[in-house]
């Protein structure tokens, strides 16, 4: 695998506080101005979501990464993340990205090895070691 890898995207001004977000071989989704500033739009991805959710996808898929390797067996893995924007000195920022990661396993003995992966993923997520913003996890591991 090579050192550097690009990610090409493209945005398209449609009307109002609203774009096409598109990038190749990727359905187009349809971006705005949230809903909590001037002209923003409710039910609409917009950059605040898009930010949350970076850090939330890249916890999951260095997860999944991490728990083959570990060959981990688990039943699913879901989570939820908020994102907090706050006004700051120099102006809005986001501040902090909380995500709560649940892995369902059968195995109780596993529940230990399970919360260490979901760790290890935390720290080796490489979209949230890129972001100024505070990330932090809360992991719940059920046995079903």
């Amino acid at each position: 695998m090579s050192d550097t890898h690009t990610y090409s995207t493209s945005v398209e001004w449609t009307k109002q506080k609203r774009a096409a977000l598109s990038s190749a071989f990727l359905p187009t989704i349809e971006v705005a101005t949230p809903p909590q500033f001037p002209g923003g739009h409710e039910g609409i991805w917009s950059p605040e979501h898009l930010y949350t959710a970076a850090a939330e996808v890249c916890l999951m898929t260095t997860f999944l990464s991490i728990a083959e390797k570990a060959k981990l067996a688990f039943k699913s893995y879901k989570s939820e993340a908020v994102g907090t924007l706050e006004k700051m000195e120099k102006g809005m920022l986001m501040t902090k990205i909380h995500i709560k990661p649940t892995v369902v396993i059968d195995d109780e003995s596993q529940m230990e090895k399970t919360v260490q992966l979901l760790e290890k993923a935390e720290k080796y997520c490489l979209i949230s070691n890129s972001m100024k913003t505070e990330v932090t996890i809360e992991p719940i591991v059920l046995v079903k």
